[in-house]
């Protein structure tokens, strides 16, 4: 055995060995399973420009008085239009201090809460009980509540079994913003109705 093929048998089990701890590393992510009717793009990132390779995980971030993070903060500058992540209703237009301007949105089958925070302003028009679609503008990037730069901090909730639009159970929306997809605990229970 020469040293040309001593290098390329030592490069290819490196390769494998690299390969293999890679895999072992990464978290399992359990099948995507849409919602009847839905498209594959069935979730957008709602901040006009950016993109899903700019999304930044920041789901379980230490917050002030022992708080996690329960969203993900999708950095803009002051004023970038805020679209709708997905068809559904307004369900409310909501000022709090924590989270500042906020708009919740329920998807189609009132399952699942979008919620929208640290907004600067609603869209012109828009109001409680309205229908959205999928991309529409619905507000801006803001720093209100208790921001300290622009950005829109972006949740998605299970909706609770009497739909109060502020007590739903928050999952991490990184995945399903990164892969356009809603999980599968929340389609189940979406395609259910």
């Amino acid at each position: 055995m020469g040293p040309i093929h001593k290098a390329s048998v030592a490069a290819s089990v490196f390769v494998f060995l690299l390969g293999t701890a890679v895999a072992v590393a990464l978290p399992h992510r359990a099948p995507e399973i849409l919602l009847p009717g839905i498209m594959p793009a069935e979730l957008i990132v709602p901040v006009e420009g950016v993109q899903q390779t700019d999304l930044v995980d920041t789901w379980g971030a230490a917050r002030s008085q022992g708080r996690k993070h329960e969203g993900i903060d999708i950095m803009a500058r002051m004023g970038t239009p805020v679209r709708a992540a997905a068809d559904g209703t307004i369900a409310k237009f909501f000022t709090s201090k924590r989270g500042g301007t906020t708009v919740y949105e329920f998807d189609r089958s009132g399952q699942v809460v979008y919620y929208y925070a640290h907004l600067s302003a609603y869209a012109a028009g828009l109001k409680e009980g309205d229908d959205v679609r999928q991309g529409q503008l619905i507000a801006y990037v803001g720093s209100t509540g208790n921001a300290t730069t622009p950005h829109l901090h972006f949740e998605i909730q299970r909706a609770n079994a009497q739909h109060q639009w502020w007590r739903g159970q928050a999952l991490n929306p990184y995945l399903p913003l990164k892969t356009a997809h809603l999980p599968p605990e929340l389609a189940a229970v979406a395609a259910a109705r």
